[in-house]
């Protein structure tokens, strides 16, 4: 909105400094900057009318959380702190015709919504389960299609790709194709050219294949941002567990986004150029300063949650970005904490449900999420119950001392991630 106003000014009235809205780093730091404060400023007032009101998430059950004695009448849904955090400083710094920008506009709002809907369910209505999880499955996997198709059908996204070429003195330079096009290609880690062609998958198509390609794209784009949202999901379940790692996730996309709108950059790492979205940045920049600002609040002991309408919104976000800047097939690296969080719940239910047709009781962990392992007391294992690694770890760690293990464990993924783009 600024970017407009100040380009009109520059260019009918010459004002000065006009010229500065044009850098992306200038608005970036602004969106940043503006993003932490309203999250500190906004979530202040935010708390003390959550408990004004009394809206606070029920006493947690200390046999999962043996910390949650102190967390009584801790208010939840503070995801609504992180959004209004984002927006507000999108829409200022932002350039609000970019495709890539109206798309993350929509579906923070519209992850949101999701997250509200379930928060609102478990805190007025008293449903320990929230909404049914198969409306929310439904409202990502809404989201994924929509994405998916908006890509495909856009005609502003659109890349121009990275081509091996020979130069005069016979050594090899990266050129990108000078006509944009719309692809079915993403970047994917340790091949020479770092690029995947998903029509190629469906070669077998003949005439078809490009259309079936962009099928499966879209097929790819939904499971993504649906895996992707309910690892963030099922990662929050400690005070700045989720916030922390999800801000160090976006700062590597930031990185990774700024790399993919930078020419100069994108043929220095030979990945795909994609036009426009240097304007993810912004977005980006805007979501790392609201995580933090909401960290001043969510740190041990946590004054709020964030609830699932922060978590579903955050996962959403990061599966939306990586799609956008085509860089999905690098998330496995990025965002393996969300996606151990995940398998762990899958393994410990199947393994139960193994057990129980044979009349045996068995589980993989001790507890899951996987973080809740490293929580459980000794005396806490049910009895009878047969565990592969009962004795892993050995006692309990503190809640906070999880939270900082998880995010420099975090930290390490995403520099290893940023590293995969020479590493071929």
């Amino acid at each position: 909105m600024l970017y407009y106003l100040f380009r009109f000014l520059g260019d009918n009235y010459g004002v000065p400094g006009s010229g500065m809205w044009t850098y992306i780093s200038f608005r970036s730091l602004l969106a940043l900057m503006l993003a932490l404060v309203i999250s500190a400023w906004f979530g202040e007032y935010f708390i003390k009318w959550m408990k004004r009101h009394h809206i606070s998430e029920t006493q947690r059950d200390p046999k999962v959380d043996p910390f949650g004695i102190e967390k009584k009448g801790v208010p939840s849904m503070g995801g609504i702190i992180i959004i209004v955090s984002i927006l507000v400083p999108t829409l200022l710094f932002g350039r609000l015709r970019n495709i890539y920008m109206i798309l993350m506009i929509l579906s923070t709002v519209w992850f949101g919504l999701i997250g509200f809907a379930d928060d609102y369910i478990k805190i007025f209505k008293r449903k320990k389960d929230g909404l049914s999880g198969k409306y929310k499955v439904m409202g990502q996997v809404l989201a994924g299609l929509a994405v998916g198709l908006t890509l495909y059908l856009s005609p502003d996204a659109v890349i121009r790709e990275n081509v091996e070429m020979q130069s005069v003195n016979q050594t090899t330079v990266v050129a990108h194709k000078s006509e944009p096009s719309k692809s079915t290609k993403t970047t994917i880690p340790f091949v020479k050219n770092n690029n995947f062609d998903y029509a190629s998958i469906t070669s077998f198509m003949g005439k078809h294949k490009q259309a079936a390609g962009w099928i499966l794209f879209v097929i790819v784009t939904i499971f993504v941002i649906t895996a992707v949202s309910n690892g963030a999901n099922l990662n929050d379940g400690m005070d700045g567990m989720a916030a922390g790692n999800s801000a160090i996730i976006c700062i590597a996309l930031g990185i990774l986004a700024y790399v993919s709108s930078h020419l100069q950059w994108a043929g220095y790492l030979n990945i795909m150029y994609i036009p426009g979205s240097q304007e993810l940045v912004i977005f980006i920049c805007a979501m790392v300063g609201a995580l933090v600002g909401f960290l001043w609040y969510n740190a041990f002991p946590a004054q709020i949650f964030m609830g699932d309408t922060g978590s579903l919104t955050i996962g959403g976000l990061i599966g939306v970005l990586a799609i956008i800047i085509h860089k999905e097939l690098l998330l496995p690296i990025l965002c393996f904490i969300f996606f151990v969080e995940s398998l762990s719940v899958i393994l410990q239910t199947s393994y139960f449900k193994l057990g129980k047709r044979r009349g045996i009781r068995q589980r993989v962990f001790k507890r899951t999420p996987i973080h809740d392992n490293f929580r459980v007391l000794p005396d806490q294992l049910e009895a009878g119950c047969k565990y592969v690694f009962g004795n892993w770890p050995r006692g309990a760690w503190h809640e906070s001392k999880i939270t900082v293990r998880f995010w420099i464990t975090t930290i390490l993924l995403a520099a290893a991630t940023i590293i995969t783009l020479k590493i071929r």
